[in-house]
């Protein structure tokens, strides 16, 4: 839609809209125009756009859009107007992903402010989907039907979706920043591989029942995986809202910012140490905004149980798929006599069309409260027993009645080579022909859960390959002058039965077309060597103990090269030969050194600054103070050559080069002194007042500062 001719359609849709959103999308398409004009840097819009959801592809000239749905929650009517906004701006497809969310491709830039806005008036939002920032906050999606669950963690998800939305401590992080709410101690959404993870746990004391969490932090998966550490074992539900600020204050200070591979919290913890870590967050408890957060639970209240006084009563058009079906696919809720089916889509891909026949099935016969799964499926809830025979016959006109739910032959991967920049070889063609061989050959395996394969298309494990007790991640192989796509297999990691994770080990590096075969040696030999009801996981660490290269050795035949085809030339899914090319990638904005653009980010700040104070948040009003304050510091030591990879390097630089040296004097007091009061001070009114006022003087004095020297420069 060309906004520029539709301004009457455009402001009509706005005006329908939450005046925040309205906000975000006008600036957004300033934005746009500032670029398409010249007047913004490519890589300072860039990283401005990521924040707003929009992705670029590895097709020139398209965006990625995508939407932020918190813990995967999405109504029928809001899964309908994502379909028709794919028809109308996207490729009519929609893909769930493995972080909740659901991405659109192939949407025109200019376009993304009406993508937005339509979304907007439905309730969905695509702030801060990308970019340095707190990313979707996912949770399990048996949240609220957890038979096993304490209780539900679903609104604690919700508080922080809301809670850090838009908040000035994480709009400008070194790097992204990911949460996790589990429903249970089984960790169904995997707390043990992010940021923050969140376990939900109750104490009796005194004879009360007190809710809390077990939280974990530091993990993360990439080219360089951790599993998280346990910061508490039991922390107070009203106190895990704090805890996290303070956690992302300190990544905000001390987290690294140039070397945008070390960039996530892990690395910090692992530099200084969990003891250390704790004992910075606990420096910031005087200054946080909030103390003790007390949850509004009116805003995501229980799900009511669907009044239904007759039902669709059906007999299963196809009695054996149906019997697998609720074998693998259907349990029971918490909630007696209801039930939650789990819907297995192919790949996350759904066409427009089907997803609008498929909320039309919800509305029927299920809760409005659907769901995206962390497997890019789908789960619907409360469904009645009576109904779901007729459900199954509905879902199996989609295509979406599939057996299998969750099991071997349910593969997660990324779009990697499809759409991605950082892709290197296919994700989706090797997944979709793993799916084919085991439903062919291993039939049975539809039922078996404890083997889980993912795929990613290159090492930064959007597939969550480095967790999958198989897993694949992409890459090349060269053989003499010509190179041929590549899987590196792992081994071994995942979700073990007592709830603790586990990461991959790396086996061996395989070309694309012989990794089929190899997963086929692999079932193999477990069926074959494992002991009875043994775990995958249990059987590759007691083959490994027994010979540490035995898999290699199992699969090392597979790797040679003297044998090649011409097929293992070409990728997965593709018809010519293969030729690696990776893009730069966009999971996080690019670092501008420029002193001009930096001195203009420190003026954007300071507005931020003075619009939080007018609105009376003053702890927002002193964060954006003290962000102004290390961007005009990051400005001045760029000026002088000098490259902080920090914002408490910045802060002890400036006064290394600039204070101490007589350049840039503060009277009476350090540049760190000065700055660092805003994790010693309750955010009152009153500090706010003054820490605003000492922000402005010093955006006045590096400006002049920098003038001065830019005209002794053209002066020499």
């Amino acid at each position: 839609m060309d906004l520029k001719n539709n301004k009457d359609t455009f402001n009509q849709l706005l005006d329908k809209i939450n005046p925040v959103a309205k906000e975000d999308i006008l600036e957004l398409n300033s934005k746009i125009q500032a670029f398409r004009s010249e007047e913004i840097d490519a890589e300072k819009f860039r990283a401005y756009r990521l924040v707003r959801g929009v992705y670029g592809q590895r097709q020139e000239g398209v965006q990625m859009i995508r939407i932020k749905l918190p813990y995967g929650k999405v109504s029928p009517e809001q899964l309908i107007r994502i379909a028709d906004v794919s028809d109308e701006y996207a490729s009519r497809n929609l893909h769930l992903t493995t972080r909740q969310d659901i991405q659109i491709h192939f949407v025109k830039l200019e376009d993304a402010p009406y993508v937005w806005a339509k979304l907007e008036e439905v309730g969905v939002t695509l702030r801060e989907a990308c970019g340095n920032t707190v990313r979707n906050i996912t949770a399990s999606s048996l949240a609220g039907i957890d038979p096993k669950e304490p209780f539900d963690v679903t609104p604690y998800a919700h508080a922080h979706f809301e809670y850090f939305l838009r908040n000035p401590i994480c709009q400008d992080m070194g790097r992204k920043f990911k949460m996790a709410f589990s429903s249970s101690e089984e960790d169904s959404a995997f707390a043990f591989m992010h940021d923050i993870g969140f376990i939900p746990k109750i104490k009796i004391e005194n004879g009360k029942e007190i809710r809390g969490f077990k939280v974990l932090v530091g993990g993360g998966l990439g080219a360089q995986p951790f599993l998280a550490q346990t910061a508490y074992e039991f922390l107070p539900e009203d106190k895990i809202i704090p805890f996290t600020e303070a956690v992302l204050r300190v990544f905000d200070r001390y987290g690294e910012r140039a070397k945008r591979n070390k960039a996530r919290l892990k690395y910090l913890i692992q530099s200084i140490g969990l003891g250390e870590f704790m004992r910075l967050v606990q420096g910031e408890q005087k200054a946080l905004k909030t103390k003790s957060y007390l949850y509004d639970f009116s805003k995501i209240s229980p799900e009511p149980i669907p009044v239904k006084t007759s039902f669709v009563i059906e007999t299963p058009e196809d009695e054996k798929k149906y019997s697998a079906w609720l074998k693998t696919n259907v349990f029971e809720q918490k909630q007696k006599g209801y039930f939650g089916v789990n819907v297995k889509q192919h790949l996350g891909d759904m066409s427009s069309d089907t997803a609008r026949a498929f909320a039309d099935v919800v509305k029927k016969f299920a809760s409005d409260d659907l769901r995206i799964t962390v497997n890019q499926g789908w789960l619907l809830k409360f469904v009645h027993e009576k109904e779901l025979p007729a459900l199954f016959n509905a879902l199996n006109k989609l295509g979406l009645a599939e057996p299998g739910f969750d099991s071997t032959a349910d593969i997660t991967a990324c779009p990697g080579t499809d759409t991605c920049n950082l892709g290197i070889s296919s994700s989706t063609g090797i997944a979709a022909a793993l799916e084919k061989m085991l439903l062919e050959e291993y039939p049975d395996i539809i039922f078996n859960k404890n083997i889980k394969i993912k795929i990613s298309g290159c090492m930064n494990a959007c597939g969550q390959h480095t967790i999958g007790n198989i897993g694949f991640h992409g890459m090349s192989i060269k053989n003499g002058n010509l190179v041929l796509p590549a899987m590196q297999v792992m081994l071994g990691g995942g979700l073990e039965p007592d709830g603790t994770g586990s990461l991959g080990d790396k086996i061996i590096k395989l070309p694309s077309k012989r990794c089929v075969q190899a997963v086929r040696l692999i079932l193999d030999d477990y069926k074959t060597n494992a002991s009875e009801g043994e775990y995958f996981n249990n059987y590759y660490r007691r083959k490994t103990a027994e010979d540490k290269m035995y898999f290699y050795k199992l699969l090392k035949p597979l790797a040679e090269l003297s044998n090649l085809t011409p097929d293992d030339y070409i990728d997965w899914g593709h018809t010519e030969k293969y030729v690696t090319e990776v893009g730069i990638g966009e999971c996080a904005g690019v670092m501008l050194d420029l002193v001009g653009t930096l001195i203009n980010e420190t003026e954007e700040m300071l507005n931020w600054s003075i619009k939080a104070y007018q609105r009376q948040t003053y702890a927002d009003a002193i964060y954006s103070a003290y962000t102004t304050f290390v961007r005009g510091a990051k400005a001045l030591l760029t000026s002088e050559n000098v490259n902080c990879n920090t914002q408490i390097g910045i802060i002890n630089d400036f006064d290394k080069y600039l204070v101490s040296t007589g350049k840039f004097p503060i009277e009476g007091q350090t540049f760190t002194e000065l700055v660092l009061r805003m994790n010693q001070e309750e955010p009152t009114k009153e500090f706010a007042t003054l820490y605003l006022e000492q922000a402005k003087d010093f955006v006045s004095r590096i400006k002049a500062y920098r003038k001065e020297k830019v005209l002794v420069n053209e002066q020499s």
